[in-house]
């Protein structure tokens, strides 16, 4: 049997109505974002059960397939356009956020010979050094886009927390909201979005510090796993079991805690080291990095320790673990958002779904 990764509907609609409600409480929509999950069309559904506002993800691959499964509901395209993609961008997402004044005019250009309209949002970078414009180029590059035909300038947007992990705050935030306020005051029309980054803005939210302006949140790992990873918590009003991982039991010995001879490399060139803490009781499961990424899985039972892996076999210490382990059975693990993220692409990753009821 393959590893198995049991998803609960009904826990993502959950968190995503919980999300949503706090949120329309300060005047911001949110937007569920697909792409930690590969845009399993069971999970966008129970994400827009739940209230999302709209849906975003970074691939054209998973936005093309959402349209092609019947989702008719507003895509923004997270990652800035590819020049050579520019024809898909606008034949299937609605919204795409940008920083190049060069893409842009390739999407006005290819939305207005198929005689379509794109709109765009400007992306700030106020900190975190990812993608955006500076601060000191925002108004100039407004005005340039306001020149295009065939785009429309919907907002300003910024990303935090995943490259240098800066956390949002009031005087981040308000830069943003400030820069929208030059726009408007400057070319004369109103910015419909500011938005204002993703989970890591939730925080903000609980204590109701989001300065006024930011309309839209972009969020994903907190509807899906109830998690915080940029601020380093559990979102304690969301459930964060609603992705569980499994594998099953293929050997389970006494060994020593140390190899025996002379250590080398291993199989992905790394050299491993070991303490000796005696002879412990070690499970082998059938699930390896061939299947997910090992640093993103967490043992539901506290008292497991996962030793390591190789491409197809995880070793994990169930020496001080009550449960009475067998071969055959099935040891079950929580996920960071990485290991999702690899969970969900996996071919080698069985799904299962609980229906919304």
């Amino acid at each position: 049997m393959s590893p198995l990764l049991d998803i609960n509907l009904d826990k993502i609609r959950y968190n995503t109505a919980q999300v949503r409600e706090k949120c329309r409480q300060q005047g911001i929509a949110v937007l569920g974002v697909t792409k930690g999950f590969s845009a399993m069309p069971q999970i966008v559904s129970a994400m827009l059960a739940g209230g999302a506002d709209g849906l975003a993800d970074s691939r054209m691959e998973n936005i093309i397939e959402l349209r092609n499964s019947g989702f008719t509901q507003p895509i923004t395209l997270l990652r800035i356009p590819e020049l050579s993609d520019v024809e898909n961008v606008v034949r299937y997402a609605d919204i795409s956020v940008n920083s190049e004044i060069t893409v842009m005019e390739a999407l006005a250009e290819t939305a207005q010979k198929t005689e379509k309209s794109h709109q765009v949002i400007l992306m700030v970078d106020v900190g975190d050094l990812r993608e955006g414009i500076l601060k000191e180029h925002v108004l100039e590059t407004a005005k340039q886009i306001s020149r295009l035909k065939g785009v429309r300038l919907l907002g300003l947007g910024t990303n935090m927390g995943c490259f240098g992990g800066v956390l949002p705050s009031t005087d981040n935030l308000g830069l943003l909201v400030e820069l929208g306020f030059r726009i408007e005051n400057q070319l004369g029309f109103k910015l419909e979005v500011i938005s204002g980054g993703g989970t890591s803005t939730l925080l903000l939210v609980e204590n109701r510090k989001v300065p006024a302006g930011i309309n839209q949140l972009r969020i994903g790992e907190g509807i899906l796993l109830g998690t915080d990873t940029t601020n380093q918590r559990k979102i304690s009003w969301l459930w964060d079991d609603a992705f569980v991982l499994s594998a099953e039991v293929i050997e389970l010995k006494s060994k020593p805690s140390v190899p025996m001879g002379d250590i080398g490399r291993d199989a992905f060139g790394n050299v491993p080291e070991f303490v000796d803490i005696g002879i412990r009781k070690r499970a082998i499961l059938a699930l390896g990095k061939q299947d997910v990424y090992i640093e993103g899985i967490v043992p539901v039972d506290g008292n497991l320790k996962i030793l390591g892996a190789s491409s197809d076999h995880l070793i994990v210490d169930v020496t001080d673990t009550e449960q009475d382990i067998k071969v055959g059975d099935n040891i079950s693990f929580q996920l960071t958002y990485s290991g999702l993220v690899s969970a969900s692409h996996s071919r080698y990753v069985a799904k299962k779904f609980r229906e919304v009821q």
